[in-house]
């Protein structure tokens, strides 16, 4: 489902950086080969000027990263009144100009908690505010679906497969990927999608979010925020993690490749149907 929202105007609309380059490495019978590697580039990202945090990223949708970093963290809320992002590699900067009032940015900005989340590691004061007030449908999967999705995923992360040190993240809804991103932290590919949907005005309902990450509380947390009632993951989870999906109605399945998935919360909403892909 997409409402029709006023899109920001995105001063550089084509801002992705490479995202692998090629070198050299000697392998165990020491003969040289060229390899790629995924590239990773600091980015400060920025609020009315006003600098907030800087990530490290693979730079793949720099604009959607900001929006949606600055969405979850909660410091802003408002996108029609988002006037632009301009995002300039030379300076490794991301700046959100907004006509919202961010007078209370000072404030989050003295309460941070040091995460597990790899490529970011900080979260504000602000970043839990509301979810006790978050209601998400119930979604009904299918044992026989969730392998379809599993075998079309299986030809994404094209970063991984030439370079490793990254995860990716995909919006999923029934079988199809709607939009997958991949990213040197699981939080960056997360925000960049939460970024995309904001912009676009999509509706989570009834959407799949997949990650090769573990499900820890932050990325719970995040995907409630973006309204997606189901999380999938090919890694594990936290306790913490688990708790908070339980708490929010998430059903979290984990460990999930192939033909094999572990649901940690939510076994009702899946029916059991012994179809293989």
């Amino acid at each position: 489902m997409t409402t029709t929202v006023k899109r920001p105007r995105l001063t550089r609309t084509h801002a992705e950086a490479p995202l692998t380059i090629a070198v050299t490495a000697v392998d165990e019978k020491g003969q040289i080969q060229e390899k790629q590697i995924a590239c990773e580039r600091p980015l400060t990202l920025y609020l009315n000027w006003q600098p907030i945090v800087t990530l490290m990223t693979l730079g793949a949708r720099p604009e959607a990263l900001a929006l949606g970093y600055l969405k979850n963290q909660g410091f802003i809320s408002d996108i029609e009144r988002v006037e632009s992002v301009i995002v300039d590699w030379e300076v490794n900067s991301a700046a959100v100009i907004t006509k919202e009032d961010v007078s209370h940015v000072e404030k989050k900005l003295e309460e941070k908690t040091v995460t597990s989340g790899c490529g970011q590691g900080t979260v504000f004061g602000s970043f839990t505010a509301g979810i006790d007030d978050i209601r998400l449908p119930t979604p009904s999967l299918t044992q026989s679906g969730i392998y379809a999705l599993l075998k079309n995923l299986s030809q994404y992360n094209d970063t991984y497969k030439n370079a490793g040190a990254v995860h990716g993240c995909g919006i999923c809804e029934g079988d199809r990927i709607l939009s997958f991103v991949e990213d040197v932290g699981r939080h960056n590919a997360v925000d960049t999608l939460a970024g995309e949907m904001w912009l676009e005005g999509i509706d989570g309902g009834d959407k799949i979010f997949y990650t090769t990450g573990r499900l820890t509380s932050e990325m719970v947390i995040k995907v409630a925020k973006m309204g997606i009632p189901v999380l999938l993951s090919r890694s594990g989870v936290t306790e913490m993690g688990l708790s908070l999906a339980t708490q929010l109605g998430i059903t979290m399945i984990a460990r999930a490749k192939g033909r094999h998935f572990l649901v940690y919360h939510g076994a009702e909403t899946i029916e059991f149907d012994g179809a293989e892909a």
